[in-house]
């Protein structure tokens, strides 16, 4: 059964219901506690009444710097919001590792952004190198992959759309809150991935919500096409795509056909001016909830909380 780890300003904690088991490692960083998988499982294994789980403030459990890469358009659902037919080819983008924020920190709105948007992703979190050109079969992924994580792929729309920039558009400072809870996986919970529901809330409003089932390029394949040009290192954090119900979504088609007669300056402002009128874009003051678990609670990610504040009203 796997186990959750939640990090704090003062070190590790074995999650075990509402109470938290202080883990015994020197660890700083994610890629050193992976190594000291003993110290997690004699903390998992401990009597001590521990401390409660709503006393701690927990941190983001993946530690920066470190790779962060995500994959773009991995959801059948996904793909028909963005109005993709046909095959989908599979592609990779990087996130500044500077993104990665705490599972309770505001996520903070740039002034010059007005549609951002939200995007739940299943995190893999890797426990052993993935050298160029590594093949991983279902089977030889809990030989790669340490654990799981819920992370949110924020997304400055304006910024991704008219200058075709993902990097810039994903990678604000708070655009990838992660946690709470890393959940270290044994070989036997890998079977049970493509049960994981991943459900995201925005101000009580249920938004996405699909299981893996859903997705197109699963983990031991998208680990193998990755491999074909980057190496990942222990710690270093995969967002493996996001299912259907985010605020974009592709125009209809008779409308799409008319924008690509018109000049791009054009086309992107009258887009623009109709996405004005959608509600579903976060703003000050709206709270983001998202899950991931399996149905039986095997698997179980926590509840990831972020407020949504502007740049000019936070502190510091």
């Amino acid at each position: 059964m796997s186990t959750n780890v939640l990090r704090t300003a003062d070190g590790w904690w074995v999650v075990r219901g509402d109470r938290a088991i202080p883990v015994g490692t020197k660890a700083v960083t994610t890629a050193e506690l992976l190594a000291d998988r003993a110290a997690v499982r004699e903390a998992a294994a401990s009597r001590e009444p521990g401390t409660p789980v709503a006393d701690l403030v927990a941190l983001a459990p993946v530690t920066t710097p470190c790779r962060v890469v995500a994959q773009m358009v991995n959801y059948r659902s996904h793909a028909r919001d963005s109005g993709f037919t046909g095959d989908i080819p599979p592609a990779f983008f990087r996130k500044a590792s500077g993104s990665v924020s705490g599972p309770g920190e505001a996520v903070v709105r740039p002034a010059h952004v007005q549609f951002l948007d939200y995007e739940i992703e299943l995190g893999l979190v890797m426990g052993a190198p993935l050298p160029v050109g590594t093949v991983v079969e279902e089977r030889d992924l809990p030989s790669y992959v340490a654990g799981l994580v819920i992370t949110n792929d924020v997304s400055a729309r304006e910024v991704q759309l008219t200058r075709t920039q993902f990097y810039e558009s994903k990678s604000y400072p708070t655009f990838t809150p992660t946690g709470p809870y890393l959940a270290l996986l044994e070989p036997e919970d890998f079977s049970r991935l493509l049960d994981l529901r991943l459900r995201l809330s925005v101000n009580g409003e249920l938004r996405q919500d699909r299981t893996l089932a859903d997705m197109i390029v699963r983990p031991a394949q998208a680990l193998t096409l990755l491999s074909r040009f980057q190496t990942l290192d222990p710690g270093d954090l995969l967002l493996t795509g996001t299912p259907g119900g985010t605020a974009l979504k592709a125009p209809p088609k008779a409308v799409e056909k008319i924008g690509a007669l018109l000049p791009p300056a054009v086309k992107w402002k009258a887009f623009f001016k109709s996405q004005a009128k959608n509600p579903h874009y976060l703003h000050a003051g709206d709270v983001i909830r998202a899950t991931i678990a399996t149905p039986d609670g095997r698997i179980d990610l926590g509840e990831q909380r972020t407020p949504v504040t502007d740049a000019n009203r936070h502190p510091g």
